[in-house]
């Protein structure tokens, strides 16, 4: 905000999520804002110290609330890091992680790409294979509803879908990009994971929308889009999903051949009760061990040590994203810090998150308030298949122990675009170890990742940040090992 006074305008819009909206008291200021009024903006929502935080961490943070509908009362939270370096010239990076309606701020900030990782003790470390090693970072909840973003009209929870995520997303980011102008003119890339592949492509697509229409200034300079483990096409993924069930020695024949004799997988979506029933009990046999990443531990009461084993079960992190880890060691019961963390009041109000106290739920991984979800398309491929027309640079990424949105489906999908093969199926490296696949089509590129589950970053970190590196150079994965100099 412009001025002390202005700042207390944000903690009025965060005290009226139960009162009724006055558009006046956020509305941005027409005339062009002076040096020393956007300086005063990001510095009410510059962090300067976080509970448990290392001591100097070599970087710069804001975090704070941007509106997107004025006349509704929404408005979205972001958490944004500088790069640890070089930040004038390095790229600007938005991450969406999916659900639809899980944070970025709690997994793609603080579980697996952001360079703050949670302690059990509820401190803070460092994460030694952060993004913003090579970007700008910039996370935000959404849409409203999901963590602390929030929306003043309780209707609006019944009526998200993926048009109007997109259509607020595009607002946050315009909006964002005008309180730190400087960031206007850097490249622009969108990552995300799950059903952030539609987020992603959708966002992209409005984007060049806005783009054609605004003027040179206003262009946002996107540059292209990274999806991983992602949903991007319904029929796909649930073939796949099956097949990969089945060739990894998760399900059995019966229930294998149950599902492939009653579901056709159609690309509308629509299958049978019977097909209902037989995917009832492919779920049921996933119930104890983790489906986002088989061959690492679910978290249970005893790993987290806790007898009370209910706890998992009841949480919608539990339902949705069991594998949790921190940056080297694997602990699936990370997520449990991660809330912890951030439900406590010096974090929050540090954060500048929730100032007021009076949004009536607590913070949580994945939404419960979103009671609905109107519309999502059973496919995004006909985006990204206009993505890469337009000239975007678009890598999909799929670490290969996912059975949730896996490799299978992934391939599978992407076998629908009929893109023509420039440099096929190989290998690539980490150090001297294979890190995974890839093959390079015309106008998009595919990497595998060796051992990785469905949160890439989380159980590869290092694989991750490579993988990052390539993508924003657009170079090509090492064909041959590296090995470090004695």
């Amino acid at each position: 905000m412009a001025t002390a006074a202005a700042a207390m305008v944000m903690v009025v819009m965060m005290m009226m999520v139960t009162v009724p909206w006055t558009a006046e008291a956020a509305r941005q200021p027409k005339r062009k804002m002076t040096y020393e009024e956007v300086f005063d903006r990001q510095e009410a929502d510059r962090v300067q110290q976080l509970p448990g935080q290392p001591g100097e961490v070599g970087f710069r943070q804001f975090a704070g609330y941007v509106t997107v509908n004025e006349t509704h009362g929404r408005a979205l939270f972001y958490w944004f890091f500088e790069a640890s370096k070089d930040v004038a010239s390095r790229p600007l990076v938005l991450w969406l992680n999916g659900g639809p309606g899980c944070s970025s701020v709690g997994y793609g900030a603080l579980e697996e790409l952001g360079p703050l990782l949670v302690n059990k003790n509820e401190t803070l470390t460092l994460n030694p294979d952060s993004w913003n090693k090579e970007a700008n970072l910039l996370f935000v909840e959404s849409p409203a509803g999901v963590g602390f973003s929030y929306t003043n009209t309780t209707t609006d929870l019944a009526n998200f879908g993926d048009s109007l995520t997109a259509h607020d997303a595009l607002a946050f980011l315009v909006n964002w990009l005008k309180r730190f102008p400087q960031f206007k003119g850097h490249d622009f890339y969108i990552a995300g994971e799950s059903y952030a592949g539609h987020y992603v492509p959708q966002l992209a697509t409005k984007i060049l929308q806005h783009n054609s229409k605004a003027s040179k200034a206003d262009r946002i300079n996107l540059k292209g889009i990274m999806i991983g483990n992602a949903a991007i096409d319904s029929s796909s993924d649930d073939r796949g999903i099956v097949d990969y069930a089945w060739d990894h020695a998760v399900i059995s024949d019966d229930l294998y051949a149950a599902i492939k004799g009653n579901c056709t997988f159609p690309d509308d979506g629509n299958e049978t009760a019977q097909c209902d029933t037989a995917w009832n009990g492919f779920f049921a046999a996933m119930g104890d061990i983790d489906i986002y990443s088989l061959y690492t531990p679910a978290c249970t009461a005893a790993l987290n040590g806790t007898t009370n084993g209910s706890r998992f079960a009841d949480t919608p992190l539990a339902k949705l994203h069991r594998a949790g880890l921190p940056y080297n060691t694997y602990n699936p019961c990370v997520d449990y810090r991660v809330i912890d963390y951030l439900n406590r009041g010096d974090v929050q109000a540090a954060l500048h998150a929730n100032v007021s106290g009076a949004i009536p739920y607590s913070w949580s991984p994945c939404s419960d308030a979103l009671t609905n979800w109107t519309d999502a398309p059973v496919s995004t491929l006909p985006a990204i298949a206009d993505l890469i027309g337009a000239g975007l640079r678009v890598w999909v990424y799929s670490g290969d122990t996912d059975d949730r949105v896996p490799v299978t489906s992934t391939r599978y999908a992407l076998r629908k675009l009929k893109l023509k093969t420039v440099k096929p199926w190989r290998q690539w490296f980490t150090s001297d170890q294979v890190g995974g696949y890839t093959v390079l089509y015309e106008g998009l590129t595919f990497v595998t990742i060796r051992g990785a589950g469905h949160m890439v970053p989380m159980i590869t970190p290092a694989q991750a940040s490579q993988i990052f590196a390539h993508f924003l150079s657009g170079k090509e994965m090492p064909v041959t090992p590296l090995v470090a100099a004695a």
